[in-house]
């Protein structure tokens, strides 16, 4: 089943036309689905069939939403966002490994930054890519590397109220919930687009501190918080110390610090 910019909903396609200026190399090519199973399944068929670095894919609702490490996003009808987006970080002008390395604390960095200019409201960062009001998950991102050196980055925000599964009810909030109001979708819609566009624009020419500013100023638990995971000698924890200049989560254990770059931890 096949859409394309066409097939968006008018109000949608409105928020775009007034963001166009701003979007710079991002959506010029809009596939709009109904229900899928993943945005970012499709944005990847769509990239391994050629199209080109910027095309987005997005959906009213997914089946089989996924995040980070195999685990599930919700994806109801009408309630979010449900976006990805095929980019190239890997042909960035300045150490291009580097740019890879800082693609998902980049676009943490837009959604919050879009959330702030179309709602009003400040969310948190926590490393490595979710969005948080105090205790509860308002966004997720979920990055993922394809052929040809390019890269499917997804990201799920929840905008309305909703009824979530029980595993999720103390966890979960969205922006309706937190504002009390009802949110204009096409629009945050845009402005998402628009700072994903900005922030992808630093990757490619090497502002990297721009990002690491923006993103340490937008994470108060990246520092003094403690932490708990698995390690290949057995269970650690720590206190959290700041990212280092690759992303990685700097972690105070003991007397050394830690350098953590995957896996799962537990934040305390």
């Amino acid at each position: 089943m096949k859409s394309s910019r066409s097939d968006l909903p008018v109000e949608f396609a409105e928020a775009l036309d007034r963001a166009r200026p701003r979007l710079g190399r991002l959506a010029g090519d809009v596939r709009y689905y109904e229900s899928i199973a993943s945005t970012n399944d499709i944005a990847a068929q769509l990239a391994a069939a050629g199209e080109r670095e910027g095309i987005v894919v997005i959906a009213d609702t997914q089946t089989a939403g996924r995040g980070r490490r195999g685990h599930t996003w919700f994806s109801p009808p009408a309630s979010g966002l449900y976006v990805s987006v095929v980019l190239a970080p890997a042909r960035a002008r300045i150490t291009p490994d580097r740019a890879v390395a800082l693609l998902t604390l980049s676009a943490g960095v837009a959604l919050v930054e879009a959330i702030e200019r179309a709602t009003g409201l400040n969310a948190d960062l926590k490393w490595p890519n979710d969005l948080y009001v105090g205790r509860r998950k308002l966004a997720g991102i979920l990055a993922e590397a394809i052929e040809a050196q390019q890269v499917v980055l997804g990201y799920g925000i929840n905008v309305g109220r909703m009824a979530y599964p029980l595993e999720l009810s103390e966890r979960a909030t969205a922006l309706e919930v937190e504002l009390g109001r009802a949110i204009d979708r096409p629009a945050l819609f845009a402005e998402t687009l628009v700072a994903m566009a900005r922030r992808y624009d630093d990757l490619l020419t090497g502002r990297f501190d721009a990002i690491l500013d923006g993103w340490r100023a937008r994470s108060p638990g990246c520092r003094g918080t403690r932490v708990s995971w698995t390690s290949a000698a057995g269970p650690r924890s720590g206190v959290t110390a700041g990212i280092d200049d690759h992303g990685a989560l700097l972690v105070q254990a003991g007397e050394t610090i830690e350098r953590i770059v995957a896996g799962e931890l537990t934040w305390h």
